[in-house]
């Protein structure tokens, strides 16, 4: 019998399969480790925007917490779109019910547009009870200002940013440059030591990034779940990235998705 790391996701579905629920388990299949869900509801989407949505019953969100927690031994999860005040309470309930090892939160915040996805109150809730479990935390530059409510601009100030929202009670901070200016994409990561890290690789011209916050997130959690540390995770899950949007996938006529088929960096 082979033994298998086992994580989680909470997070949506996405109807056309680019980000979301489905990137994480496409990112988790490649990386060789079984995934369950916590579905915290159901878009319809494509590549070119979001359609519709509709929220999964707290209810159901905590009935799926029991069955997975009851019979799988998850030692890491990840968490995505969590919708509303409402939907994140009860995440939180459910991660305190059942605690995890490694928590990573992707901050699902803002669109790609720009348009803010979740309200001030559930914005509170996340800072307040729901980054201090937070082994991890992973939000792009948008993300991280609607967090801390002020504009992030420079190398410095994403160090600032980080260190504040290490402050906040998450162990360690990854802020992804993606949305600034330059020819390079740099990330930075200060770990739970006080040490930084910055990651760079040159800007990639496409439309072709679907998914991308997800299955960054995603790849952390496999590293995690397999005991790795973080330090090491990092340039390997950075590289994954790098083949994943150097060698796109003919999918949909917007935002399309990455390539999940590529091996990447063990």
């Amino acid at each position: 019998m082979i033994e298998v790391p086992q994580v989680l996701t909470i997070a949506g579905i996405d109807s056309s399969g680019g980000a979301g629920i489905n990137a994480d388990l496409k990112t988790f299949h490649n990386q060789k480790v079984y995934a369950a869900t916590v579905i915290t509801g159901i878009t319809a989407q494509n590549t070119l925007g979001v359609q519709a949505i509709e929220p999964t019953r707290p209810e159901m969100i905590m009935a799926q917490f029991e069955s997975i927690f009851t019979d799988l031994k998850i030692t890491a999860a990840k968490t995505g779109a969590l919708f509303d005040e409402v939907w994140v309470q009860t995440v939180i309930d459910g991660l305190k019910k059942f605690p995890v090892k490694h928590l990573v939160l992707d901050p699902v915040m803002v669109a790609k547009g720009g348009a803010q996805l979740l309200e001030p109150a559930a914005i509170e809730l996340f800072k307040n009870e729901l980054l201090p479990l937070a082994e991890v935390i992973t939000p792009n530059l948008g993300e991280a200002e609607v967090l801390l409510q002020r504009s992030i601009e420079g190398d410095l100030e994403m160090i600032e940013a980080a260190q504040e929202l290490q402050r906040l009670g998450a162990e360690n901070v990854l802020i992804k440059g993606g949305h600034r200016q330059g020819m390079v994409v740099r990330d930075l990561m200060l770990f739970k030591n006080g040490q930084t890290s910055w990651y760079e690789a040159p800007r990639i011209d496409t439309s072709r990034t679907h998914g991308t916050g997800d299955t960054l997130a995603a790849l952390i959690v496999a590293g995690l779940a397999r005991n790795e540390e973080l330090a090491a995770i990092m340039p390997a899950a950075k590289e994954f990235m790098n083949q994943a949007i150097q060698t796109t996938i003919n999918v949909g006529h917007g935002h399309g998705p990455l390539n999940h088929w590529v091996t990447g960096v063990k």
